[in-house]
């Protein structure tokens, strides 16, 4: 682990201060597209003109042009080039960023955007496995040492129901995929007629998986009406959707998605390295490292907060109480300054 410098700390802060600022004033300025004319039989239509996640030329159809559609026009041209300026900026910062900061691969980025602008992050899907670990390091101002933060897995959890409402916005990740034209396509699961939770393409190890909390001792797929997808009931999710935040995902530009609170997702590691069976060993010690380093940064960087996550987990029940105890002991062999700082809860 090592601590980023104050010039990317600063440069991340800005960098999530203008994702948000952007994403809370979206404007018709933030289209990335523009208004094209077509004359059909004597009159001038309009049509938008834009480019589709696979990178093929769309046109939606807006009107006849007339004066209430030509104010729209000269509105959209005024709004972009402040919006133009705003991107500007955010290309900046990441560059700024790319030497040294988390940087995530240009085909996970490509997924992480689309499904961040399908609205899956506003809806309340929270981005989690490893590239919110990834993330995660730029969120407390430090990176990585070592492979821990390197997958093309993409996960994805989020509750069957949304408590917020949000009017007029519903995602649609199976459609949302399929658009980025790399050959997306539902993985099957034991049964045939189950609704598929994951999607991965062909001959790559690029995948998106989507996880919920269980609420029953069924393992059948959860519908997720307001994502058009199914999930995986899995035990102790929920610890990762609560108190969950935004976070900035560095490519050529940034995303915004949302993270667990640090301090929880080092709890649920510690927790699911304990229910890794012997054939997933390599995945246990994963998640033993990653809950050991963000163990480590948060007792150096914002002490109390492992505490007060520990405390709320262990107050659950027994099944999380043992759980915890579990995973503490499994730290013991490779990671024995994480061991020393968690045992304290045990």
């Amino acid at each position: 682990m090592e601590t980023l410098s104050l010039t990317l700390q600063t440069a991340y802060a800005e960098l999530l201060d203008q994702l948000v600022t952007a994403d809370a004033h979206r404007t018709i300025g933030h289209l990335a597209g523009t208004f094209v004319t077509k004359e059909i039989r004597g009159r001038t239509y309009v049509y938008f003109q834009y480019s589709a996640p696979g990178g093929t030329t769309k046109q939606a159809y807006v009107g006849p042009r007339e004066r209430s559609l030509e104010k729209l026009i000269a509105r959209y041209e005024k709004e972009r080039a402040t919006v133009a300026a705003d991107r500007e900026r955010i290309e900046d910062l990441c560059a700024i960023l790319r030497t040294g900061a988390a940087v995530t691969d240009a085909g996970s980025a490509r997924v992480l955007r689309a499904l961040a602008d399908s609205g899956v992050f506003k809806l309340g899907g929270v981005l989690v496995g490893t590239h919110a670990f990834a993330a995660l390091g730029n969120v407390l101002g430090v990176k990585w040492t070592g492979a821990h933060a390197r997958t093309e897995d993409i996960d994805i959890a989020a509750s069957a129901n949304l408590e917020v409402a949000v009017p007029d916005l519903q995602a649609d990740v199976p459609r949302t995929l399929d658009s980025l034209g790399v050959g997306f396509l539902p993985v099957l699961g034991l049964s045939p007629k189950a609704p598929s939770t994951s999607f991965s393409v062909r001959g790559r190890a690029l995948r998106v998986d989507l996880i919920t909390p269980a609420k029953t001792r069924k393992d059948t797929p959860v519908q997720i009406p307001r994502l058009n997808a199914a999930a995986a009931p899995l035990s102790f999710v929920e610890l990762l959707l609560e108190d969950s935040q935004p976070a900035a995902v560095i490519d050529g530009g940034g995303i915004l998605v949302r993270v667990p609170h640090p301090a929880r997702f080092a709890v649920h590691k510690l927790i699911i390295a304990t229910r890794r069976v012997a054939a997933f060993h390599t995945k246990r010690q994963k998640d033993l490292a990653q809950a050991a380093l963000v163990v480590e940064a948060l007792e150096e960087l914002r002490p109390g907060e492992l505490r007060s996550a520990w405390k709320d987990a262990a107050a659950r029940g027994k099944a999380w109480t043992r759980a915890l105890c579990d995973g503490a002991a499994l730290l013991r062999a490779r990671h024995t300054a994480a061991h020393a700082l968690v045992v304290r809860y045990t």
